[in-house]
């Protein structure tokens, strides 16, 4: 008796071979589905190797409930009674955190650190609860991925860009240069357009257009910000451990802010801090410029700042620069100074009222006009992508086209840095990989 042919080449053809695409490739294949993941680089998890400058920040502990699979050492900096389960993770993502509550449940934080751990990657805590590979090779974290998905039956194929998605009765038929590939269900991993050098150029969104998705206007995130005052880049490779970045107009009321690292850079300024508060620089629509204001000390209020600098005035003939709080370094101290319109070599004794005023404001609320940021070529993330509510949360199966999936970037998702965006990206590969 003959036996007839599968309608399809394969079950499921998963476009993109990032974090979201590898993991949703490994999840399907070993629910024995057959799977074809296209990737149009010449290897795949390029943007995974550039990631945590070349670390790979796999996670963030916030989400964990249990220390015990974490294998390497914790940061004593690290209070694990913050960790609040996969709310922490969500709360990340601000508006876009209820939507990924169903990708959690099917692949958590434990679970995600579960899975490398088992494949030969141990992990550690840093501060923040930013969860890395011992080793501090992003390398490592790739090849556990390669290795588990090289025990599947999923087919790999680099140099592989797809031209077109287009509807095949109940499926799917997939566009290459030299062959066409059908397929009963495709998920869409390729990312967004931040670091475009990894491959990620957008590609994504056409595809969903053709099935009749919205796209947020994607905007780059998690990016460095450019600063108009001049005085800025000659403090390169300052950092304040410790800040408050605060975006807002000049009048109106503040946008977003974080407190974390804020680091000097030629360009302006960068850093945890900079990097979180970005996404509120590239959403603006408003009228007017934006400011961004930074607090060196947030652990100090102003008026006991102030106490400590008359004191310390009154204390003898010592100039004003060396009067700060030690963790000033001298280089922002005299930047600092030049910015309230106070001399150099202005002594304690000798300080204003007024000046005092102007140099504690740029202590603890110095505004720097926002020019722009660094765009998509520097951007860690995108802001924006296929609309939310045209996806089902629960199986990531577009609304408007049955068999269709969305995975990682390319969803309007984007989370702060520390490891949140790679965890949507495993835990929406995962789920999506259940689904088909």
């Amino acid at each position: 008796m003959e036996v007839d042919s599968p309608p399809f080449d394969v079950d499921a053809v998963i476009l993109g071979a990032g974090a979201a695409g590898l993991i949703a490739a490994i999840r399907a294949a070993e629910l024995d589905r057959r799977v074809l993941l296209l990737e149009k680089t010449r290897r795949p998890g390029v943007k995974i190797l550039m990631s945590g400058g070349t670390r790979c920040n796999i996670t963030n502990a916030r989400g964990l409930r249990n220390l015990g699979v974490i294998s390497g050492p914790i940061d004593p900096a690290y209070d694990p009674h913050e960790a609040r389960g996969a709310q922490s993770i969500q709360q990340a993502f601000g508006a876009g955190g209820r939507f990924l509550g169903p990708a959690l449940r099917a692949l958590n934080v434990e679970r995600t650190i579960a899975l490398f751990e088992s494949e030969g990657v141990a992990t550690k805590v840093e501060g923040n609860g930013k969860v890395f590979p011992v080793s501090d090779r992003a390398a490592d974290v790739l090849h556990a991925l390669l290795q588990r998905l090289g025990r599947s039956t999923a087919e790999v194929r680099c140099n592989s860009p797809v031209r077109e998605v287009e509807p095949l009765g109940e499926g799917f038929a997939i566009r290459l240069a030299d062959s066409t590939v059908t397929a009963r269900r495709v998920i869409l991993a390729v990312g967004g357009q931040s670091f475009p050098g990894c491959g990620t150029t957008g590609d994504g969104y056409a595809i969903a257009r053709r099935f009749g998705h919205t796209i947020v206007e994607p905007k780059p995130a998690l990016v460095p910000i450019r600063v108009t005052e001049s005085w800025v880049p000659e403090l390169k490779g300052i950092t304040i451990p410790d800040a408050l970045a605060r975006i807002q107009g000049p009048t109106g009321p503040v946008l977003l802010e974080r407190r974390e690292a804020v680091l000097f850079a030629h360009f302006g300024l960068t850093g945890p801090a900079i990097l979180d508060v970005s996404r509120a620089v590239a959403r603006h629509q408003g009228p007017g410029l934006l400011d961004l204001v930074l607090d060196f000390l947030p652990t100090e209020k102003r008026e006991t700042l102030d106490q400590q600098l008359q004191s310390a005035c009154r204390a003898g003939r010592r100039q004003v620069v060396g009067l700060l709080p030690p963790t000033i370094p001298r280089r922002l101290a005299e930047s600092l100074l030049a910015a309230s319109g106070i001399a150099p070599d202005r002594m304690g004794p000798d300080l204003s009222r007024d000046e005092r005023h102007r140099l504690l404001t740029g202590l603890k609320a110095l505004r720097l006009p926002v020019a722009g940021t660094l765009g998509f070529a520097k951007a860690e993330v995108t802001s924006g992508g296929v609309a939310l509510d045209e996806v089902e949360a629960d199986t990531l199966e577009s609304k408007l086209c049955p068999g269709l999936h969305f995975a990682g970037e390319v969803l309007d998702l984007d989370g702060l840095i520390g490891g949140y965006n790679f965890q949507a990206a495993w835990s929406t590969g995962w789920l999506a990989g259940s689904s088909v």
